[in-house]
Formats: C-alpha cells, structure tokens, sequence
C-alpha cells in the first residue's frame, strides 16, 4: 500500500510526477460542474453565447466566459467570429470536444440511474462528530 491509505498503486500507473501533476490540472479542468454541463449543451449542437447560457441553465455571464475560454484553451470547443455588425460569435465543439462527450454522456446515465440510491445515502448519513 502506498503512503496514501486505501490508495493502491498498479504496475500500470504513472510514477512520473510531471504526468501526475498533467493527470491533475486536466481533470481538475474537464470534471467540474459547468464544464460537463456546457460540454454536454455543445453536444447538441453549435450554439450563441446567450443561447448557451440559456440552454446551461444559472450559470453567470463572467463563469460561461471563463469556462469557454479554458475550453478553448484545451482544444475541446472552437469560437467562430463572424466579422458582422454586430459580430456574430458561436461556439461549437471540436473533435476532442466530441469525443469527451462519450465519457460526459455515461456519467450523467450513471448519475441518473443511481439517483435513488444517493439520495438513499444522503438520508441515511450522519456525521460523526467526535
């Protein structure tokens, strides 16, 4: 066992801390909330900035800016200004942006199919406070 406890290391995995700390920052990146939500609206299709801030739901104007600028900085959506008065701006997904969408598609099944039992969970959880 490592010096993490319950945490097993595998022949297989990275030891190179340069990857490790890769692995991190780009998970860190691609599994919050907003991310997987505007990635999962993407998926539909091309959309406007205020189109997909309608269709994400309560997310701010200054958090959907930020959002899609790391995206686009990580290759997953492309920005298309059409040079028109006033211009017109759509975000749509790239290529690696398509292919996250597998990944982002079985963790909202997943999550849906096992609402039930977290919410069973979280009823049933008392903390301890010792």
């Amino acid at each position: 066992m490592s010096t993490q406890e319950g945490t097993i290391s595998k022949p297989s995995e990275q030891k190179d801390p340069a990857v490790c700390e890769h692995l991190s920052r780009m998970l860190a990146r691609i599994c919050d909330k907003w991310t997987l939500l505007v990635v999962r609206t993407l998926g539909r299709g091309p959309r406007r900035f205020n189109a997909l801030r309608r269709d994400v739901g309560e997310i701010s104007q200054k958090m959907l800016t930020q959002t899609l600028r790391e995206l686009e900085q990580n290759g997953f959506v492309r920005r298309t200004v059409t040079p028109v008065k006033p211009p017109q701006v759509e975000y749509a997904l790239t290529a690696l942006g398509e292919d996250f969408l597998c990944p982002v598609r079985g963790l909202a099944e997943w999550v849906a199919a096992n609402a039930d039992r977290i919410t069973a969970a979280r009823t049933a959880y008392v903390p301890d406070l010792k």
